[in-house]
């Protein structure tokens, strides 16, 4: 008869202990932690040698004993098939390249993120993409947190209302197996794995145990059957998945769906990837109808235009304290416009706001600014911003923001064909950054006619652009402004 040990799980990150705590030492919110029971199984008796079985070795403490196999399990990695395998257009291209080219059969897909993003609207459309386009097989939509009328709302709202789409609503994952054994569909959507109990196993839902049970029975049903798993995933305050991290260890494809909730840009990163790369990222753009996604997300980044200083607006009248660089996200080189406002400062200790750049990393450079750009900014208020929800945190950046500081500060505007790249080091110098030439050549596709970059070993020839090339931040900043 299998044994009991007491357990205590927070409900918040998944740490356990033998102890309860008011306070989780691991992420440290307050009433999260409760008890719960996991069985355990009990030792088996050691078996003599008389009986047919091995003996233990000496010192050996495992309780398993090996067992007679069949020949020919193990295999000669030389004659193992190498065959690939069709993969399952999701229906949109950009979900497609973060997986790598589509959904493996009998693969079980993780796909986490914050509360509202849109995870089961997208897997949602998914399904309904895949249901049409193989009218013969069938999708199951499995919902845990929803009923099937509210589920049955959102498809009429995004056009995934199909003959060949079965919802289902329960949270018992007896049921859940026992829907995809029976239906044996070309994809199975469970949303999600914090909300699936198991009625074999002790603990709260949502807790440790019961996630790993249900992530283990989900894989052993989609490997055994060969139906491919969409798996939605809670985040905790951190935006680390929910649970143990034996979940993301298990499943064999982890994506992050992150987005700001202020703006409709929504991106999907792959985390971790059996079956392709790990630095690919998708765009979508979230509306009313649903999510579509974003093959160019260039312009996305980019304002409209400015204007001149009688008010008269023109898309190419360049404006003072903004600068565009380029930054990398996956295989995907993206333009970041930074914009800047520089003020005079009536407060003792002057204001320092950023949206989409590092705090830290504006100290830095107004500091390195001021000590090598001549440039004083050291008793204003800083206002530096990026367009569209961007992130400008990469190291590359840092020559288009102190140019947008330099611009606004001398109310000197920079042409709008031209664009900054490079790392800036704290003896004002500028650095190298990776795959130039990958950036050079989307902002020659934007357009851009002059790039004002680090030196570089190699000397570079794109087609329609001007390369400045400049070791100091002295220098770079006399070719941006002049």
């Amino acid at each position: 008869m299998a044994k009991t040990t007491t357990q205590y799980v927070c409900s918040e990150c998944g740490w356990n202990g033998v102890k309860w705590y008011g306070r989780c030492p691991e992420c440290g919110q307050w009433g999260t932690i409760s008890e719960f029971h996991e069985p355990r199984a009990a030792s088996a008796a050691p078996r003599s040698g008389a009986s047919g079985t091995r003996t233990a070795a000496p010192g050996r403490t495992s309780r398993t004993s090996a067992v007679a196999v069949a020949e020919g399990t193990a295999t000669p990695i030389t004659e193992v098939s190498t065959t690939s395998v069709e993969r399952i257009p999701t229906g949109f291209s950009e979900f497609d390249r973060v997986l790598g080219g589509g959904i493996v059969p009998g693969a079980v897909v993780l796909v986490a993120g914050e509360p509202g993003i849109g995870k089961s609207t997208l897997l949602l459309e998914t399904a309904g993409a895949i249901a049409r386009t193989h009218p013969d097989a069938t999708v199951l939509y499995i919902s845990g947190e929803e009923s099937r009328a509210q589920v049955r709302l959102r498809a009429s709202r995004i056009g995934a209302v199909l003959g060949n789409l079965l919802l289902a609503s329960t949270t018992d994952l007896s049921t859940v197996l026992g829907l995809i054994e029976q239906e044996r569909p070309a994809l199975a959507i469970v949303d999600s794995a914090q909300t699936i109990v198991s009625q074999n196993v002790d603990g709260i839902s949502g807790g440790s145990t019961q996630v790993r049970e249900v992530a283990s029975a989900l894989i052993d049903t989609a490997k055994s059957l060969d139906v491919p798993v969409l798996l939605v995933g809670h985040v905790t305050k951190d935006g680390s998945i929910a649970g143990p991290r034996t979940l993301e260890h298990l499943v064999d494809v982890v994506c992050q769906f992150e987005g700001d909730s202020q703006t409709a840009l929504r991106m999907l990163r792959s985390v971790k990837n059996r079956f392709g790369p790990t630095d690919e990222v998708g765009c979508f753009d979230m509306s009313g109808e649903g999510i579509e996604e974003v093959s160019d997300p260039s312009g996305l980044f980019l304002s409209s235009g400015g204007g001149t200083a009688d008010g008269d607006a023109s898309a190419d009248a360049p404006v003072e304290g903004t600068c565009v660089t380029f930054t990398l996200d996956g295989h995907r080189s993206l333009p970041i416009e930074i914009q800047s406002l520089v003020t005079a400062s009536v407060l003792p200790t002057p204001r320092r706001a950023v949206n989409g750049v590092d705090s830290n990393r504006i100290a830095m450079l107004t500091a390195v600014l001021y000590r090598h750009g001549k440039v004083n900014l050291l008793a204003n208020d800083l206002y530096v911003s990026t367009i569209a929800g961007g992130l400008a945190k990469e190291p590359a950046c840092d020559l288009a923001i102190t140019a947008a500081l330099a611009s606004a500060a001398k109310s000197q505007p920079i042409r709008r064909t031209t664009c900054a790249i490079g790392e800036i080091s704290l003896t004002g110098q500028v650095r190298p950054v990776p795959r130039l030439e990958y950036r050079l050549r989307e902002a020659s596709r934007l357009g851009f006619t002059t790039a004002v970059v680090p030196r570089m070993r190699k000397q570079l020839s794109i087609p329609g652009m001007h390369i400045v090339q400049t070791a100091t931040l002295r220098n770079a900043l006399d070719a941006l402004l002049s």
